[in-house]
């Protein structure tokens, strides 16, 4: 990671070359961050956040979330796993505070949008819907007590139930965050398109676990945690290619392992329009800015990839 921040000066404004589109809104580079992995608090010091695509910005809950007790993370094969329980100060402080500071700077905001119950995404859209964020992302992969606590990504019918609530709230784009644990993320790709969605980011973390063999106990207090970094990126590569096979005309943002633009180019290869990039920035802050100078650069060797990105149009 060093090597490559030494050739690149994160800290001076670029001249972006190589834009994308999703769902009709032009991001300035195909690279944005991964819900629950920025804050701006932090990175404002390392570099420009107007200089992204995209900040997609951490699970905003109706109420604030204390999230779950600790320990919260372990380390995993080239992976981490958490479970923070997407703590967060609820909607009215990210109203009053995250989003106005991101604006301010230049930053193209993705909301993502958190709830237990269909009530309570609801509430969340609501106040969002005439909001400065230029779209929203709903995290459907939480435990939901409208449908037994499972996640509504699981289930279409659930999914296509929820859209069919919060599609008519808000004019913004909506992109649906689908979870990975499922035995065909095509499927609820497909109901959530149906039923409203402008747009789709897969995909959220893999569900894991690490056991201390010390004591023979869960490292992790909830037991079980998200997985993400290197390791997961076949998954999510596969997940996008057989999610545009059935859905040639979605846009979609790929999620899951991105930590070099050679990285964010198979996932464009794979039928992304955009990709996110997440729990590089944990261990190195300027991941996401680094990403997309690396992918600027490859892409100009990629004329034809470079046309269709800029037109909103994908590879496959």
């Amino acid at each position: 990671m060093t090597e490559r921040n030494d050739h690149i000066n994160l800290y001076e404004a670029h001249e972006w070359k190589h834009p994308t589109k999703v769902a009709g809104v032009t991001w300035k580079n195909p690279v944005g961050t991964a819900s629950g992995t920025f804050q701006y608090a932090a990175v404002r010091w390392f570099y420009d956040v107007s200089q992204l695509g995209a900040v997609c910005t951490k699970g905003c809950s109706p109420v604030p979330w204390e999230g779950n007790p600790s320990p919260r993370t372990a380390e995993g094969p080239a992976s981490n796993i958490n479970a923070v329980g997407l703590q967060n100060p609820g909607v009215d402080h990210y109203l009053v505070d995250d989003l106005p500071k991101l604006k301010e700077a230049g930053a193209m905001v993705i909301a993502n949008v958190a709830g237990h119950s269909d009530d309570d995404y609801a509430a969340v859209v609501e106040k969002l819907a005439d909001s400065a964020a230029d779209m929203l992302e709903i995290n459907v992969s939480c435990p939901n007590v409208t449908h037994g606590g499972m996640s509504v990504g699981t289930d279409p019918v659930a999914l296509a139930k929820l859209m069919d609530r919060l599609r008519p709230m808000t004019d913004k784009p909506i992109i649906v965050k689908l979870t990975p644990n499922v035995t065909d993320i095509t499927v609820p790709a497909r109901a959530a398109v149906e039923h409203g969605a402008d747009a789709l980011s897969m995909i959220n973390t893999l569900l894991g676990m690490r056991i201390d063999i010390r004591t023979g106990e869960p490292i992790i207090a909830h037991v079980t945690g998200g997985v993400s970094g290197p390791a997961v990126l076949p998954v999510g590569l596969v997940a996008v290619y057989r999610t545009r096979t059935v859905l040639p005309d979605t846009p979609i943002i790929g999620i899951g392992g991105v930590d070099s633009g050679e990285k964010a180019l198979e996932y464009l290869y794979a039928g992304a329009n955009a990709v996110e990039v997440g729990a590089a920035a944990l261990f190195d802050p300027v991941a996401p800015l680094r990403v997309a100078r690396e992918l600027d650069d490859l892409l100009d060797d990629r004329p034809e990839l470079a046309a269709k990105l800029a037109a909103g149009e994908t590879w496959r």
